[in-house]
């Protein structure tokens, strides 16, 4: 009756499909099931049938893999178990995930982790007694005391090369509460500002993870209030993770930014970008207005350095040293002497032709540089940093 096993064990399987409830399941991958209703007399014939099949047909014998009949069937009103987890709860995929993988509440996970602690912001541009434009942002709460991360621009004033913040500025929970905040301090060449609002009961906090170790690619999640538009949820993936602020046009002190593809409208800035662990890895400073899917965010360990630095000198202190260096090599060297019978005898170090660029945290702290000089006249050096000229 059955001399082939794989045409009959297709038939089977159509059988089944056509008269009503059994299962196939691919017994390596639990996760490939598929239900069909079978009648009680073809049931009695399908189990009949499939016990005197070859066991060593790989599409037949469960311990071969495939996607076997099931010898036991299930009432024309029940799935198998398995199957009907999967697809009901939705949450056995993601308990298979790791650390940020994307799974099927990957993203509604890590927005309900940090949305509680986004905040709207709204404050009005005055000048001499007249509001002229009312400014609104987003921030985050990132400790239940109340200390909210947002941008300088939305806090502050910089018009003038000198900031004048707006001092004290209305404060939008989700849960519809508000505060008055205020502008503790607030950073213009990296839009990093710090609000503080009271609250009698702790507040919700954000939790503050690490962007040194992003990759392109990676996926991410932008909160804000858009046009004041609360609980509002972007995703998109990390396009660039050194995006340098001279490729944006941005002059004045170099900075870097994350580059995202997630919609980010007026009203976002200051809203954090969050990664799939629930994690604040940025905040979202800007987006370009004729273009799509090109939005920016300041670096969270960025941020972290810009708030260290407003608890200690309640501004961001920028030292500059100003060596702009030039690497030597066998070849560069060849091509200086040629140019010059007087360069030094040197084999390796480098050039030093102008003082431009900015250094570590040492302002006043003095060091020794050793500097060979030409026909190889040594002198050492004692270099003094001094802060560097934000205003240019």
């Amino acid at each position: 009756m059955f001399r082939n096993p794989r045409r009959t064990a297709l038939l089977l399987a159509a059988g089944a499909a056509a008269a009503g409830a059994g299962g196939l399941l691919d017994h390596r991958n639990y996760a490939t099931a598929v239900s069909v209703s079978v009648s009680t007399p073809l049931r009695h014939l399908l189990s009949t049938a499939s016990t005197g099949l070859p066991s060593r047909n790989p599409l037949l014998a469960p311990w071969q893999g495939g996607f076997p009949i099931l010898n036991s069937f299930a009432s024309a009103s029940d799935a198998p178990i398995k199957a009907r987890k999967k697809g009901s709860g939705g949450n056995s995929d993601d308990s298979r995930c790791g650390r940020g993988c994307l799974g099927r509440d990957s993203i509604a996970n890590a927005a309900a982790a940090v949305g509680p602690a986004v905040v709207n912001i709204s404050c009005m541009h005055e000048i001499h007694g007249w509001a002229l434009e009312k400014s609104i942002g987003s921030g985050t709460i990132i400790d239940p005391d109340g200390t909210i991360l947002t941008c300088a621009h939305v806090v502050a004033d910089f018009q003038s090369t000198k900031a004048v913040l707006r001092g004290k500025v209305s404060v939008t929970l989700q849960d519809g509460r508000e505060f008055e905040g205020h502008v503790l301090n607030a950073d213009r060449h990296s839009d990093i500002a710090v609000v503080k609002i009271k609250s009698k009961t702790p507040l919700p906090a954000a939790r503050l993870g690490s962007s040194c170790n992003i990759r392109p690619g990676e996926h991410v999640v932008a909160l804000g209030c858009p046009l004041s538009l609360q609980k509002t949820v972007t995703a998109g993936i990390v396009s660039c993770v050194d995006r340098k602020s001279s490729d944006l046009g941005l002059g004045g002190i170099p900075r870097e930014y994350l580059q995202t593809d997630c919609a980010i409208n007026r009203g976002n800035s200051g809203g954090p970008l969050v990664n799939l662990d629930g994690e604040i890895i940025g905040v979202n400073v800007m987006k370009f207005w004729a273009a799509d899917g090109l939005s920016f965010a300041v670096p969270i360990d960025s941020v972290v350095k810009i708030v260290e630095h407003f608890k200690r000198n309640g501004r961001v202190v920028r030292p500059w040293l100003g060596l702009k260096m030039l690497d030597l090599n066998p070849m560069v060297i060849a091509q200086l002497k040629e140019r010059s019978s007087s360069f030094p005898d040197v084999r390796k170090g480098v050039l030093v032709p102008m003082i431009i660029d900015i250094m570590g945290d040492k302002v006043g702290v003095p060091f020794e540089v050793l500097v060979k000089r030409a026909n190889n006249v040594s002198v050492t050096l004692t270099v003094i940093p001094e802060e560097a000229d934000t205003s240019r």
